[in-house]
């Protein structure tokens, strides 16, 4: 039987009650007792640990009334150095009537610990760390960048436990189609070519899948690229092991591939998901990368597996571009004119060219549904003027202060970007999504808003914008309102419900944008939810269980991921994916099983089932999808959460 590494007994076999005697027998039913009560407790709580000086919460979480029970904390050697009362407590979870606040904020002394209660019901904590966040982040940071290593697609992989060969190699050839119609089940229909192809080799798998997109690279992209310019010393040339800056133009070559500044042409997509009975897809097949590129000797149905298709923007060579994709792209190569601008000069040049051409291009009044992927229902992005205003703000700071411009640049004064960087940022706040969202794939604002405050603040605040700092600050607020409005109806305090996708995303987005707020306003007001927010992910919830692999010692052993799942361990032990971000919690764990899936967990059993409550599931299984498949958006808010924690504002100005 499988058991989290953290939580739950194995079971063991007795001799028939029969040939016991009594006293034996009272003696084995109340050891069977005590342990029934000592599992109706649970103590959740960040498995990476605490930092030393900052706010500590942990949850004991119970199926009776623990009301007065007293917390110990000890240490590795077993002395109790604090204790308290549990806090009343903030509600039912599932089948555990209470769950109780464990707030341990005073103890600062680095070291390895535990908690736990006696009575009224046993309950007892993993051993977790008290900390400096550098001590505590840097292999979290590490992890991360591994995960996208080895996500890399095409010749310029990584090898590793994982990866030991490249994968998709004929995508250097690969032939371009016109976007087919999709049925309802997400079948592709016929593909058509335009008669075109295009080297779109490189870019990182878009998730436990082989697919490639520029809806997600692009926000992952500018969340590396953010991370690289403002925490040199995490995600930069100070870190030793997480270094992202390599990462990031891996991302950007791809990116400069699938849009051809000579053109001006968009290709969004490699590969198609399924054909139906027409032609496989990349989902209708479960294998390594490596085996695409001659799988059953490229014979139908599997043409579409072997030379993998790839998806130009309607209308081709210099056609308006949806704004999602073109603000972030914009921001994306700002950005890398940004980073890049010094050490290579030409490549910096060629990505700021692209990024204000791309610009140029955006479709302003887009009617019908954004240009995603195909199919739309993927990632069914609906707001897009977030988008214009970080891809504006960062033309911005690209302009700003910048010497020797490359040649036929359209735009060459940074102020031509900031009013319009504040005009898009009025959009939003006066559109119709306004703070319906915080921090993740789909909305951009909770970074896009920071950037611009900090962009007006650099410009010296200039007179005029359509949006001034107060109402970038407010919106951020409004976002942050709602989040913690959220926690107060979760026992947990999570910001965002349990029971919807990309549950684990938004937490590592909500302690980015606590921090953000805190530094504009020079105070605290979200520090303590921004701490709470991703001690949740990393193993302060329901679960007990950390929604990163390798991060804590209770993670995702079951991936929905091809290498993971076929390559990899099913126990924790390495080989893992560390770094990989999943779904996390959901209303439902999909069900469903491919040809060459190894079975996971091996025996079926569900051991996180009993944790399950108000309206909320997760299941470690490799057949879920929805609940523990890892994807490139999912991770990217995750190493810049753990930035923020560790140096603690960014470096210098942008």
């Amino acid at each position: 039987m499988m058991i989290p590494r953290s939580t739950g007994l194995r079971s063991h076999a007795f001799p028939p009650s029969s040939l016991l005697s009594r006293p034996i027998l009272a003696t084995i039913l109340l050891t069977l007792l005590t342990a029934a009560q000592a599992q109706s407790a649970f103590i959740r709580v960040n498995q990476l640990g605490y930092v030393s000086g900052s706010s500590k919460r942990a949850y004991l979480m119970a199926a009776g009334s623990e009301a007065g029970a007293t917390f110990l904390l000890k240490n590795s050697s077993g002395v109790t150095v604090y204790s308290a009362p549990v806090g009343s407590s903030l509600g039912a979870w599932g089948s555990f009537t209470n769950v109780y606040p464990v707030d341990f904020d005073s103890v600062t002394t680095a070291g390895t610990y535990t908690l736990s209660v006696t009575t009224p019901t046993a309950a007892s904590s993993p051993q977790f760390k008290l900390d400096t966040a550098a001590n505590l982040y840097s292999k979290p940071l590490a992890n991360a960048l591994y995960y996208y290593q080895t996500s890399r697609d095409g010749p310029n992989y990584v090898p590793n436990a994982l990866r030991t060969a490249p994968g998709h190699l004929n995508d250097q050839s690969a032939k371009v189609y016109f976007t087919p119609a999709f049925d309802k089940k997400d079948n592709a229909g016929p593909l058509t070519p335009t008669g075109a192809s295009i080297d779109a080799s490189g870019g990182w798998w878009d998730a436990g899948d082989y697919l490639k997109f520029v809806e997600t690279h692009s926000y992952t992209v500018a969340m590396m690229l953010v991370g690289v310019r403002d925490f040199p010393n995490q995600l930069g040339a100070g870190a030793s092991s997480s270094n992202f800056t390599a990462e990031a133009q891996f991302g950007l070559d791809w990116l400069q591939k699938m849009w051809a500044d000579g053109t001006k042409t968009l290709y969004y997509q490699v590969g198609v998901s399924s054909g139906g009975r027409a032609y496989a897809g990349d989902h209708d097949i479960w294998r390594l990368p490596q085996a695409d590129d001659n799988y059953s000797n490229c014979n139908s149905p599997y043409q579409y597996v072997c030379h993998r298709p790839v998806f130009i923007n309607s209308g081709g060579a210099g056609a308006l571009i949806s704004p999602n994709i073109a603000g972030r792209l914009a921001a994306d190569f700002a950005l890398c004119y940004r980073v890049f601008a010094v050490s290579n000069s030409a490549y910096a040049n060629q990505c700021l060219l692209s990024a204000e051409h791309i610009f140029d291009l955006t479709d302003t009044a887009p009617s019908g549904k954004l240009l995603t992927v195909g199919p739309f229902d993927f990632y069914p992005e609906t707001e897009w003027r977030d988008d214009l205003e970080l891809g504006a703000t960062e033309l911005y700071f690209a302009l700003r202060g910048a010497t020797n411009l490359p040649a036929g640049l359209p735009h060459t004064d940074p102020m031509y970007y900031l009013p319009l960087a504040a005009q898009w940022a009025h959009a939003y706040i006066t559109g119709p999504n306004d703070a319906a969202d915080t921090l993740n794939l789909y909305d951009v604002s909770g970074l896009a808003h920071f950037e611009l405050y900090r962009a007006i603040t650099l410009a010296g605040n200039p007179s005029g914008l359509a949006v001034s700092k107060t109402a970038l600050l407010s919106d951020m607020n409004k976002q942050l309102t709602k989040a913690t409005t959220q926690a107060a109806k979760d026992p947990f305090g999570f910001g965002f419900p349990w029971n919807v996708y990309d549950t684990t995303s938004h937490g590592g987005g909500l302690a980015v944008m606590a921090n953000e707020y805190d530094n504009l306003t020079a105070g605290t007001t979200y520090a303590a939810y921004g701490n709470r927010w991703l001690n949740n992910i990393l193993g302060a919830n329901a679960w007990g269980t950390s929604l990163i692999v390798g991060d804590g010692t209770t993670f995702p052993d079951c991936m929905q991921h091809q290498v993971a799942n076929i390559v990899g361990s099913t126990n924790g032990k390495p080989p893992i994916l560390l770094g990989a971000v999943v779904e996390g919690p959901n209303s439902f764990a999909a069900k469903g099983t491919l040809t060459g899936m190894v079975a996971c967990p091996p025996n079926g059993v569900d051991v996180f089932a009993k944790f399950n409550g108000n309206g909320a599931v997760y299941q470690d299984n490799v057949q879920s999808y929805s609940t523990v498949e890892p994807a490139i958006d999912l991770s990217a808010s995750s190493f810049l959460a753990f930035a923020w924690q560790v140096a603690g504002a960014p470096s210098g100005t942008p």
